[in-house]
């Protein structure tokens, strides 16, 4: 059973610097905190820098003492992360877990991460590739996902419900959307698409 005492704590301990860490965790619904939302800041100076990446966590019943499992909502090109399905190789996600570890610790772990790619165990094997044959093209290529999916638009709320209506989308359900992926637009869109 999960010990939702402690999931309480850290999710004030994550949130409390958000400015300084770049971290922040937010329950997905206000039904549970099982399944979270998790977010960090790409790494200075990496291809990843100025995007703001979400992350899908979700506790199982035996958490502290079983790690959360979590993935890439935002699309990262990243030798340890799937492309696809945002599937994340960390070891601490594993088997190197810890009742001591915090959601918070994994999160900047997964933070780390983006910073220290470790293309010779590889969770995406084309982006692997890349990385190891092609340097500057993988730089590139990361570089871009981040523009395309991690870089929080500069427009307004209004522009944005603006956008989306305008591509079909009645307005109450754009408005709740967006206040569900805390203003999001590429995530509202592929929520409002996935139905």
């Amino acid at each position: 059973m999960v010990d939702f005492a402690r999931v309480q704590k850290e999710l004030q301990e994550c949130n409390r610097d958000f400015e300084v860490s770049g971290i922040k965790v937010v329950p997905k619904s206000d039904a549970s905190l099982a399944h979270l939302l998790g977010t960090i800041t790409g790494p200075l100076g990496t291809p990843y820098e100025g995007g703001t990446f979400k992350i899908d966590i979700t506790l199982p019943d035996g958490y502290p003492f079983e790690p959360p499992k979590m993935r890439f909502a935002t699309k990262v090109w990243h030798p340890n992360i799937s492309s696809q399905s945002g599937a994340i190789c960390l070891d601490i996600l594993k088997d190197q877990w810890s009742p001591a570890l915090t959601l918070k610790t994994a999160l900047l772990s997964v933070q780390a991460l983006l910073s220290a790619p470790e293309p010779d165990d590889p969770q995406d094997a084309v982006v692997a590739q890349q990385y190891l044959r092609d340097y500057p093209t993988f730089m590139g290529t990361a570089r871009y996902w981040t523009e395309a999916f991690a870089r929080t638009s500069s427009l307004g709320v209004e522009e944005k419900v603006q956008k989306l209506v305008e591509m079909g989308f009645p307005d109450a359900l754009v408005r709740s959307t967006l206040e569900s992926v805390e203003g999001d637009e590429n995530m509202a869109l592929e929520k409002l698409c996935s139905g």
